[in-house]
Order: C-alpha cells, then sequence, then structure tokens
C-alpha cells in the first residue's frame, strides 16, 4: 500500500464529511458541515491510497503565532500505518510556510501526538481557542480533552 498526502480539493468534499461525521458520531471529533468543509478546504490536507480518501487534517489560526490541529483522522482499517504521521508533517510544513511557530491540539489520542513531538500543557494558555471555539461548545464546563503543543522551529 503507497499512501500519498495531499491538499483537498472540491472533490474530496464527500469523502471528509463522510470521515469526519464517523469521527463526530462516536464523540471524539467535532461535526462538519458540508458548507464548513467546502469554505475551510484551503486548510485540509487528505491522505489517500489506492484511489480512496482514508485520513484527514486541518488547520485553523487562532492567532499571531498560534495554529490548531482538528480534523484529524484516518479510516478505521489504515490506523497504525503511519498515515497520521503522514497528515501531521504535512500540516506542520504548512504551519512552517505560514510563520505559524506554536501548535496545538485538543485530543483523545495524547501518546500520538506526543510521538510526534508534542507536550501536554493546560488548555487555559490558550485563551484563543477557549474564546473562540470552546465558548460555544457542549463540553465547555466538562472538557476532558487533552490540550498539546508543539513549538516549531524556525
Amino acid at each position: 500500500m503507497t499512501a500519498v498526502c495531499r491538499r483537498a480539493t472540491e472533490q474530496d468534499v464527500e469523502h471528509l464529511y463522510e470521515l469526519i461525521l464517523g469521527y463526530s458520531l462516536q464523540g471524539i471529533m467535532l461535526p462538519r458541515s458540508r458548507d464548513m468543509l467546502r469554505n475551510q478546504l484551503h486548510d485540509f490536507v487528505v491522505a489517500e491510497a489506492e484511489g480512496e480518501l482514508i485520513g484527514c487534517g486541518s488547520l485553523t489560526q487562532l492567532g499571531k503565532e498560534l495554529v490548531e490541529i482538528r480534523s484529524l483522522g484516518i479510516t478505521p482499517s489504515y490506523k497504525g500505518k503511519g498515515i497520521g504521521t503522514m497528515i501531521m508533517d504535512e500540516l506542520l510544513d504548512m504551519a512552517r510556510d505560514r510563520n505559524l511557530t506554536r501548535v496545538m491540539a485538543l485530543t483523545y489520542e495524547v501518546r500520538f501526538f506526543e510521538k510526534n513531538g508534542f507536550e501536554v500543557v493546560e488548555k487555559d494558555i490558550f485563551p484563543e481557542k477557549v474564546w473562540t471555539d470552546c465558548i460555544h461548545c457542549s463540553k465547555r464546563h466538562a472538557c476532558d480533552e487533552i490540550a498539546v503543543l508543539k513549538i516549531l522551529e524556525s
């Protein structure tokens, strides 16, 4: 199996929607509408193998130097094969290209992020995240996600 990572295109919207929906139904990823995905396509990368979309991830800029990795997910049958790390590397390159030095995520997959050079941190060091997104989340008073951060070398 040879997988490639590339920027998302309009043709990927339905596959992105389905992949993210699967995770959101499990309560481990926020849902995204098709319109939202179309509007944010420039921030998404996808992984594909044998013509099939098998993973995705996106970046959302939260501040002057801070960006968040969002919607990072892999089709279950492809987990554990390096696809997540391949997507992560592409997202980190995008952050570097945009001169963003702080990359954060809220996650349940702490070991994966630590394996990729992130450190666990307190959520409250990200007021940009708390006041733009968390304030609207149903879990805001009982958030069980873990905050992670990676500082990129400029």
